[in-house]
């Protein structure tokens, strides 16, 4: 039994729902407009702001003459001005009408292949261990690059949605500086109303911005890579509030696996958030102590995917085997327009009767997981 698609590109229809994991495992359904109900006084919600850029570019391999489609995948900072270069997959013609994985293949590409997109010139720097992997870097400054983006690029998109996605259909209602690959599309759960009822039921919010990447290729052996590196920023409000946050013991609320996978990272060294650029080189599972999250909100995820790989740090895969075949049974919606999931991070019952947040040392004591 599978899930089906969400179809129409609305971020917070009237009747979406919530899939709610407990820290024990349990299961509820709940209306989505609810969401602010399960937060307590003393937690905060920690969201991230990236706007998406229009990543997705027609253009031409000038050497062979063939139409190609270039979505940007991944760049080294967060930087405005740093546009010149990116990662980059290129598909052969066509476009998000057929499935990624029926995609035509690229023309066989060479390190300083000249790329023709619209205005903006193109060359491939060094092919980056697959033929359709690239670094390339634009032709000009960041003005004329941003300039050429805005008008000539589109939203990233996948064939479960019908028609061609506008820019305002991927921003999140907190979007900020564009630096996304695709939406943060966990973020859709939010409006500004919704955090002014936060800040009115004494739970904290704040942001973070992460360069969310790729969530499908297409080929098999580059989605085993998913998620690419990816550069976020935490500003120092965010580290303050996140710091007070654990020590009056409330609960870190991460909307989306963008905001878990910047948070762990910046705290991998000592578990201390600390203000400032990074880059995300971390992949999340089963493995992962996780030492900032403590509730995840996102969306419904297949289970081959990265992003469902982490949701496996917050519970077990039983629990999550359970949660995929009430999110079949009761028609739940996925990808980035569908329905949600709060997944609370387990709790173990240890051999003495307490239960204890899961750590990696406290594994073989535990007799739930």
């Amino acid at each position: 039994m599978t899930m089906r698609a969400a179809t129409l590109p609305i971020q917070r229809p009237h009747d979406a729902r919530l899939l709610v994991i407990d820290p024990r495992g349990h299961i509820e359904h709940r209306p989505r407009s609810t969401f602010a109900d399960l937060l307590r006084p003393g937690d905060c919600v920690i969201a991230n702001d990236a706007a998406t850029l229009p990543a997705s570019l027609q253009g031409i391999h000038e050497p062979s003459g063939s139409q190609i489609e270039i979505r940007l995948a991944g760049r080294a900072s967060l930087d405005p001005k740093d546009v010149e270069r990116f990662s980059a997959v290129v598909f052969g013609a066509g476009d998000f009408h057929t499935p990624t994985e029926a995609r035509l293949a690229p023309p066989v590409l060479k390190s300083r292949d000249r790329l023709t997109l619209g205005t903006l010139g193109a060359t491939i720097v060094r092919m980056l261990d697959h033929p359709r992997l690239v670094e390339l870097q634009f032709d000009g400054d960041a003005a004329h690059i941003w300039r050429a983006l805005a008008k000539q690029g589109k939203p990233v998109q996948y064939a479960h949605l019908h028609d061609a996605l506008a820019l305002w259909d991927v921003w999140t209602a907190i979007a900020a500086q564009p630096v996304a690959f695709e939406a943060p599309s966990a973020g859709f759960v939010l409006d500004w109303r919704i955090v002014e009822t936060l800040h009115a039921r004494g739970v904290s919010f704040a942001t973070l911005t992460h360069a969310a990447g790729l969530s499908s290729i297409g080929d098999a052996a580059l989605d085993q890579r998913l998620p690419f590196d990816e550069p976020y920023r935490i500003p120092a409000t965010t580290a303050a509030l996140i710091a007070a946050t654990r020590a009056r013991r409330g609960r870190v609320v991460a909307i989306g696996t963008t905001v878990v996978r910047a948070l762990e990272h910046a705290a991998a060294r000592d578990g201390i958030i600390r203000a400032g650029d990074g880059v995300a080189t971390q992949r999340i599972g089963p493995q992962t102590q996780l030492r900032v999250a403590d509730v995840i909100v996102s969306g419904t995820h297949e289970p081959d995917t990265s992003h469902y790989a982490l949701l496996r740090a917050f519970t077990d895969a039983v629990t999550l085997l359970d949660a995929n075949e009430a999110l079949a049974t009761h028609g739940y919606r996925t990808h980035e327009f569908g329905d949600s999931v709060w997944i609370e991070r387990r709790t173990c019952v240890l051999r003495d009767g307490q239960p204890h947040p899961r750590h990696a040392g406290e594994q073989e004591r535990c007799v739930t997981c």
